[in-house]
């Protein structure tokens, strides 16, 4: 489909509303859990979290399926940053109360849909905050243990920021393309706030879409003219795999300037493999962009000069 347009304006105007509504709720330093699909209605959710003073933690929304595996990562992080509210969306609020039969204790959290709350605009105060006041707690991914909060300052993101935007030397009309999931590190602070902070148009696309269809991420490239984008290494992998030569007719990917690839070990082989398939179709091999980031760094730490 289309999609969702949002600007910069609606999205200030609506994190407003929700940032107004949140202030009348919990007094500012208060942890609000974000549970979203991908999309809209998180970004919207996260910024109001913002605009209200209380601090965002986004997390993954446990899996209906998977519950006994999902919830306990869920729980863990609403027990460790000491949350008191839930921000969601008016669907997922309608199915808590299957996940109050396995977690009853989550019914003491004030469960907020922020989609359908009625709010006065005009009636947000501007929180007291400075460079130091803590913006988000971000969790590491609990690939070596349980996940740990990382305490992130306005003044951390705005500094890593800058990095990344030298690094994939990010202009005003560079344009962005993300299906990576937008709760950690990679998908949040790189794909959605560097292209706020610059200014800069970004497609926002749905994780579970691009695995099962990787063509999905190539095509918007070449509708949109994407010249930053990119993902762990099995997602180069997984589009030499899943998409055969008679597919690739019809790609333009000339316009790709910044193809990061980091979150996971990256091999040359699968460079080399993706270089192969997509340089008919407008892939340069000198835009790979590898690089290293960890949460416990707010994101990038490393990575080569672009030119």
């Amino acid at each position: 489909g289309e999609g969702t347009a949002l600007t910069r304006g609606e999205l200030y105007s609506r994190a407003r509303r929700i940032g107004a509504a949140l202030q009348q709720m919990a007094p500012a330093g208060e942890r609000a859990v974000l549970l979203y699909p991908p999309g809209a209605d998180y970004l919207v959710g996260f910024f109001g979290c913002l605009f209200s003073g209380l601090v965002a933690v986004p997390a993954y929304p446990p899996d209906p399926a998977r519950l006994e595996r999902t919830l306990p990562r869920l729980r863990a992080i609403i027990d460790d940053s000491r949350a008191t509210v839930v921000l969601t969306t008016s669907f997922i609020a309608s199915m808590v109360e299957v996940l109050f039969e396995s977690a009853p204790d989550l019914k003491a959290l004030r469960w907020v849909a922020t989609d359908t709350l009625e709010a006065d605009e005009s009636a947000w105060r501007k929180p007291a905050v400075t460079a130091e006041s803590l913006a988000f707690l971000q969790y590491t991914s609990g690939s070596t243990g349980s996940p740990k909060g990382v305490l992130l300052s306005h003044s951390n993101l705005l500094h890593n920021l800058g990095l990344i935007q030298g690094a994939f030397a990010t202009r005003d009309d560079s344009v962005g393309v993300i299906w990576l999931p937008p709760y950690h590190d990679m998908g949040l602070i790189g794909g959605i706030l560097v292209p706020l902070a610059q200014g800069f148009h970004t497609a926002l696309l749905s994780p579970l879409e691009f695995l099962k269809r990787p063509r999905l991420w190539l095509e918007t490239l070449t509708k949109l003219g994407g010249t930053i984008s990119g993902g762990p290494n099995f997602a180069f992998e997984l589009c030499v795999r899943r998409i055969p030569p008679a597919e690739r007719e019809g790609l333009d990917l000339s316009r790709w300037e910044v193809a990061f690839c980091g979150a996971e070990p990256i091999r040359a082989e699968t460079l080399e493999r993706f270089t192969e398939a997509f340089a008919p179709w407008g892939f340069r091999r000198e835009a790979f962009y590898p690089c290293y980031g960890l949460a416990e760094a707010t994101l990038i730490v490393s990575g080569g000069e672009k030119g």
